[in-house]
Order: C-alpha cells, then structure tokens, then sequence
C-alpha cells in the first residue's frame, strides 16, 4: 500500500449542520456522542495492565520496565478498567488530543473518562475523529474549569458533543484504511531516521579521525600518555580545557524578576537541536543580573556544552557560536566554553567536543540517578589533544567539506519525514470528516489483520502522571537534584 492515493470526493454531499464540520457525505448523519458512547466506570481490577496515552498514537500499555520516569503505583483497584475497543481520554488534555482506543483490557487513572461504544460505532474511527485540530477546538468550547489549560471535558459535556456518523461499514472502512496507511507511514518514518542514524555516525567517524589523528595518515604518533585516547602525532599538544579554555557554568534561568535586564537566553534545546548558534533563532525572553549579563554573553567562538541531562549520551552536545550575539545569555543546564584563541579555535574546539573519542570522557564523568551532570571540575580537566592552530583551520575546513554531502542527505531525510507527517494529518482530518471518499482504497480484513504492528516512535508525548489530573494517582519520584 503506497502512501500517497489518488483521492476523490464523495458522489453527493449535504449541510450537516455544524460550522466545524461542513457538508458531509449524503448517507452520513451527526448525533450525540451520547448515542455512541456509554460511561464505563468500573474499578476493582487491580490484576490489569496499567495503559497510558500518547498525545499523537492513542492507548498503549505502560512500559514500566523501560519507562525514564521512575513511578510508584498506589492503590489500582481505584483505577477504571477500560475494556478493548473502549475510548478513553484524559479530561484535562483531550483538547490536545490525549485519546484513544484500549488495545487491550486494562486500568486507566481515575482522570481519565472510559466511553464504551454501541454495537454500530467502531471506536478506531471516532478516535481519529477526536484527534484532529476541528474537534479539539470543539472540546474546548464544551470543556469547563477556572483556566483555559486546565479546563475539563466531563462526561456529561462529552456526551453533549455532535460528531459524524458514517454507516457503521464506512467507519469500519475509514478505520482499515487509516491503520493501514498509518503503518505504512511509520515504515517509511523508521526507514529515515535509521538513514539519519548511519548518516551520522559517518559524520562522528570523519571527525574522530580528524581531530585525534589528523590529515597526515604518515605522521608520526607519539604516546599520548591516556589509556582512551592513545598515539597522537608527535607535534600536537595533550592537555586539560583549563588550559586552552575558560569555563563557566550558568545559572540564568527562564524566570524575568522586575528590576533585572531584559536579555535573550540561549536554552538547552537550541545547543542540544543545532551546530551552530545564530541571530536567527528565536531566543526566549529572560531577565538577568549585571554580573550574568557580562559573564554570559555570547561571543563569535565560544562553545556551549549541555552540562545536565536525563540521559548521560546527552551530556558535552555542543554548538559553536557563529557570531557576536549581544544581548544574548548562555542559559541555565549549559556551560560556556571560551577558548584562548592564541592556543585553540572555537571552531576546532566544537568539532574536539563532537568527536566520540574525546565526548567519552564526559559520558563516564557524569554523575547522578535520574538525572545526569557534569561537575565544573569534570569539565575543566577533560582531556584535549591540540594541533597548531594553523592546521586546527586546515583541520576545520577539512571537516566541513567532508561532511555537507552527509549532512544535506541527513536535511532532506528530516524534511521528508516533515512532509509526510503534514500530509497524513491533512488525510486523517478530509478522511474523517468525509471531504475524501476512501472506500475503494481500504484494504480488505485479512491484509489488514496480518500486518504487524510497528513500534511506537520514540520521543512521543506522553500524558499521565501527576498531568493527567488531580486524581492521578501515580506519583513521580523526585530528582535528587531538585
């Protein structure tokens, strides 16, 4: 099954009444959810797995055993059983799409509302429905609390909400096709990020060679004196950051305090998602005191690492600042690496901290549980091997010639899997609402049923946990460092 179709439009539409909706197909109508739907609200099956929901998949069953989060469960006879092909959805987050269908029997939060559909719905259909940008919106004008975000869609509103009814047949249809072409897509979205992966690990293998050996391949090596790093060419340099690098470690954090300068922070996502750090990203707005404003500023050269993360490969991820950028801060779970120009490049010193030989030594050296860091001391007397710095430029220019082939491939493989992303959440919202006819493109009960199911994505948005409302009782444990 491609996943791109020859699409075409229904034979005969009519006014379904509702400004969201639109015309819709001449044999749908629109009823109450109430119609479709039942409140299953039944507690005291404690021996069920316990499902959690992804804002972008639906249901699944909770992972505790590779879960990041570390949580302690209390008390699951108070948790909803939610049989197979029941909806369930979190009251709170249903706007940003947190629903889906049980694939098995299982226990949801007691945040969470259990919908049991009538023998003519298939809940595979309505979930879809549920999740496109048009009926979030509607769920936001029936949803009720104090503040926009922590508005409730309850029962008793839920049931009130209009929605299409296909025939029963046609919903089923609908669904078959959605699954299929889902699988599809996540087949093609896998096959990209695996390219993505092998991309890059040519990259890290070019600037490893690069940076611990050079471009000579005759030169002459000399012991390094480190088990890790071992022969270096005899004229480079071994030594700690301290002494080619200033160091500091920030504290500005996201919080404006009146009385404070109005700066611009360079967070950890725009070093941890990018190489280079320029006027061209959209810094969030902060406020800082004098003495942060002249310590962190950031200046063309200087380098800035992640120095905390959940995991400890996300620890040393660097980017090289491109320009002078006045105003803007260093923020908070980074440092800042100022290097002696007369020593070392700020160029060679971004590739030095992407290089897998030399970022080791930041992996082992840092510390925590549920959290990752790096200690100020750990930074300053890593290890760096360093050339003259004419042949640190020539070493640079190397490099980035080597790698724009690659990472062009690695740009287009990310537009692609944009581009397909974007166009299936178009096809779901034309499909669900009947702009689209899909009927002859559903595949049949047997191809569909003898799919394997693809994994689920990593890095998905998961709503539970103390988010998925007051009444979750699922409790998080603390960060030591917190």
């Amino acid at each position: 099954m491609s996943i791109h179709h020859d699409l075409r439009s229904y034979p005969e539409y009519r006014e379904s009444g509702l400004p969201w909706l639109g015309p819709i197909p001449a044999q749908w109508d629109v009823r109450r959810n109430g119609r479709l739907f039942a409140q299953r609200n039944e507690t005291g099956f404690g021996d069920l797995p316990i499902l959690e929901v992804s804002l972008k998949t639906g249901v699944r069953v909770r992972d505790f055993d590779n879960s990041k989060r570390k949580q302690v469960m209390s008390d699951r006879d108070k948790y909803k059983r939610a049989v197979k092909g029941d909806i369930a959805y979190n009251m709170m987050r249903l706007w940003q799409g947190a629903v889906g269908t049980a694939p098995v029997d299982g226990l949801v939060s007691p945040a969470y509302v259990v919908a049991r559909p009538f023998a003519e719905v298939d809940s595979r259909y309505y979930a879809y429905l549920f999740r496109t940008d048009a009926y979030m919106n509607e769920v936001n004008k029936y949803s009720r609390g104090i503040v926009t975000d922590r508005n409730r869609l309850y029962w008793d509103e839920f049931k009130q909400m209009p929605s299409p009814f296909p025939p029963t047949d046609e919903q089923r249809a609908i669904a078959d096709f959605l699954d299929h072409h889902g699988q599809a897509v996540r087949r093609f979205i896998r096959n990209r990020r695996r390219l993505i992966e092998v991309l890059n690990e040519q990259k890290q293998a070019i600037i490893d060679r690069a940076i611990t050996r050079g471009l000579d391949p005759g030169v002459r090596l000399k012991p390094s004196g480190i088990d890790w790093l071992g022969g270096v060419p005899e004229h480079w340099e071994v030594c700690g950051l301290k002494q080619i690098a200033a160091v500091r470690l920030s504290g500005v954090d996201k919080h404006s305090i009146e009385g404070e300068t109005l700066v611009r922070l360079c967070n950890y996502t725009d070093v941890y998602n990018r190489d280079f750090i320029t006027a061209e990203i959209d810094f969030m707005a902060a406020t800082a005191k004098p003495s942060e404003v002249e310590a962190m500023t950031l200046r063309k050269g200087d380098v800035l690492i992640t120095k905390d993360s959940e995991t400890w490969d996300d620890i040393a991820v660097p980017a090289l600042v491109a320009e002078d950028l006045n105003g803007v801060l260093c923020g908070y779970h980074l440092a800042l690496i100022r290097p002696n120009e007369s020593r070392i490049t700020g160029e060679y010193l971004f590739r030095a901290f992407s290089a897998p030989t030399i970022g080791r030594q930041f992996n082992v050296a840092a510390n925590g549980v549920t959290r990752y860091g790096l200690s100020k001391h750990a930074i300053k007397t890593a290890s760096f091997v360093v050339p003259p710095v004419p042949e640190q430029m020539a070493i640079c220019q190397w490099i980035a010639k080597q790698l724009q082939p690659l990472s062009d491939a690695v740009d287009r493989a990310k537009r692609e899997i944009e581009l397909i992303q974007e166009y299936r959440t178009r096809l779901i919202a034309d499909v669900v609402t009947g702009k689209v006819d899909v009927r002859h493109l559903a595949p049949d009960a047997v191809e569909a049923a003898s799919e394997e199911p693809e994994p689920w994505a990593e890095g998905e948005d998961m709503i539970d946990g103390p988010d998925a409302g007051d009444l979750e009782p699922v409790e998080e444990m603390a960060d030591a460092d917190d």
